[in-house]
């Protein structure tokens, strides 16, 4: 669909969809309004071009539409669907692609209640609550190295100064937490949420964050080197003069952040999503860039001596 067929329609405001071979219909309001920064905002604000399949007039999407409905009715009423486990997974990975982030944000809240239900009946879960928590972080000086933190909900917390080296943070809730200059060298923290969370100046070398979600995080001066980074989300994140010296960035989403003057020497970068990215003054030498997108990156004054693209 082209411009002016956007601006034709735009009356009616009507949107067929072909989710992978699932029909959806829908206005463009219900997709633009409640997430505005999401992928699905940008398609049909009328500022891209969007393709349609030829005399059908649906616009195909190639992704899996088993769980868009449960998309459309978050957009449509905002209420975050009830479902298993497993079935947010499969969720959260359709909710990434489309960079719904008050949906990601709902789903992983939900995930994190249900966790402490079951706290008692498993060993493995926390060691500590939030409440136990918040009453640490007003000493003075806070440690929980090595300690046991998995599933907790520790957003919004002042966590700043925090010393977390080498415990369990899997799937911990951080986000629009203050994380200023905290340390998470060493930990095991996969698939934890660090949306809009504030981790300026944090440490984390070593760290296993596989499949974390760090959209919109301020990691400005952060020291991720040797971090496990895999299939990571950095949407909009803040990585300036950050330092991800041989980080595997294995198909991690960085679409729109600002990564300028960031070290990604020795970085592994296949697959990795650089779309839209701020590169300026990076240094990227000897980076094997090859199955990296780097559509609409900046990449004025970046470092890409002996880089292979």
């Amino acid at each position: 669909m082209t411009s002016s067929d956007l601006s034709s329609s735009s009356s009616s405001s009507l949107v067929r969809l072909n989710i992978g071979g699932k029909k959806f219909c829908t206005t463009r309001d219900t997709l633009t309004q409640r997430e505005p920064d999401s992928m699905l905002a940008a398609m049909f604000s009328g500022r891209h071009t969007v393709h349609h399949e030829s005399e059908k007039g649906f616009i195909f999407v190639d992704r899996d539409g088993k769980h868009f409905r449960h998309i459309l009715n978050w957009l449509r009423d905002g209420v975050v669907p009830t479902l298993e486990d497993s079935e947010y997974q499969d969720l959260l990975r359709e909710v990434e692609y489309y960079q719904l982030l008050g949906l990601s944000e709902g789903i992983n809240a939900t995930l994190c209640s249900r966790r402490y239900e079951n706290d008692s009946k498993d060993d493995s879960k926390a060691e500590l609550t939030r409440t136990d928590i918040i009453k640490c972080i007003q000493s003075d000086r806070v440690r929980f190295r090595g300690v046991n933190l998995s599933g907790l909900n520790l957003s919004k917390l002042d966590l700043s100064l925090v010393d977390f080296s080498h415990a369990c943070v899997k799937d911990v809730f951080f986000s629009g937490a203050n994380l200023q200059c905290a340390k998470f060298r060493d930990v095991d923290g996969g698939g934890s949420n660090f949306h809009n969370a504030n981790l300026r100046e944090c440490e984390f070398n070593g760290a296993n964050l596989q499949g974390a979600l760090l959209s919109g995080a301020n990691l400005q001066s952060a020291n991720l080197q040797d971090a496990c980074l895999i299939d990571c989300s950095f949407c909009g994140a803040d990585l300036r003069s950050a330092h991800l010296q041989t980080a595997d960035l294995t198909k991690a989403n960085l679409e729109g952040a600002n990564l300028e003057g960031a070290n990604l020497k020795g970085a592994k970068l296949s697959g990795a999503n650089l779309q839209g990215a701020n590169l300026q003054r990076a240094y990227l030498r000897h980076v094997d860039l090859r199955e990296t997108d780097l559509v609409g990156a900046k990449l004025d004054g970046a470092n890409l001596l002996g880089a292979i693209r």
